[in-house]
């Protein structure tokens, strides 16, 4: 780190610029798939554990359990590995993204598993009185009422997952760590190790900051309301 101040290693940041705009946007479109995967399985299968059903409690529980209680890191080898072995690559990028996708989907069925259960059950039981289905139950009367419970912790999840692209450097990825450590290991761009991870570190806070804060303004705004 001791080059951190010397102007030649910034030079070379500057010169090679692309490098970590490029590993952003990466890291930007992964995380923008990924989170979409996520919402997906955690809606699915946060449904699926408080249906009711057996069958579907069962599923929703063997699949939180086995992506919680295995690495990413492994998940994210086994996924890109096993296909590449067996002659059915899907590439670095896809790979990260479907692996980060199923991995925080896991958190997210939780998340909005909390959150229903969190719902008064007289609520459930109103509403089927009034005729209503199990999807109009949650649509319309359940999920209104505890999405004030499921935005912080989800938005937290949403900055772990971005966080989390940077294991795609175990790859080999294009995301932004991978792009930085290419860069501070390269044979005409090696040396500059104090600012380029200073910069990967910048454009992190960039990108995360901002949801933070949003979680951290919804709560304060749930606690000036019941005061």
């Amino acid at each position: 780190m001791g080059n951190l101040f010397c102007a030649d290693a910034w030079l070379k940041i500057w010169i090679y610029k692309e490098t970590f705009i490029v590993g952003f946007l990466t890291t930007v479109e992964t995380s923008v798939f990924a989170i979409l995967i996520s919402l997906l399985l955690g809606i699915v299968f946060g449904l699926f554990s408080t249906s009711g059903k057996t069958i579907l409690g069962a599923i929703s529980r063997v699949y939180v359990e086995l992506i919680q209680n295995t690495p990413l890191l492994l998940q994210i080898c086994f996924l890109y590995y096993a296909l590449s072995f067996s002659g059915h690559s899907i590439g670095i990028l896809l790979s990260g993204i479907i692996s980060i996708g199923i991995y925080h989907g896991a958190y997210m069925a939780e998340v909005i598993r909390a959150g229903i259960l969190s719902v008064p059950k007289g609520q459930f039981e109103s509403a089927q009185s009034q005729g209503f289905s199990y999807g109009g139950t949650m649509f319309y009367i359940i999920l209104p009422q505890s999405i004030k419970i499921i935005l912080p912790p989800m938005v937290n999840q949403l900055v772990n997952l971005i966080k989390n692209t940077s294991c795609l450097y175990i790859i080999g990825g294009s995301d932004l760590i991978s792009l930085t450590y290419s860069f501070v290991t390269g044979a005409s761009t090696g040396g500059a190790y104090g600012p380029a991870y200073l910069v990967c570190g910048i454009l992190f806070f960039i990108f995360c900051y901002p949801l933070s804060k949003i979680a951290s303004g919804f709560l304060q705004h749930l606690s000036d309301i019941k005061n």
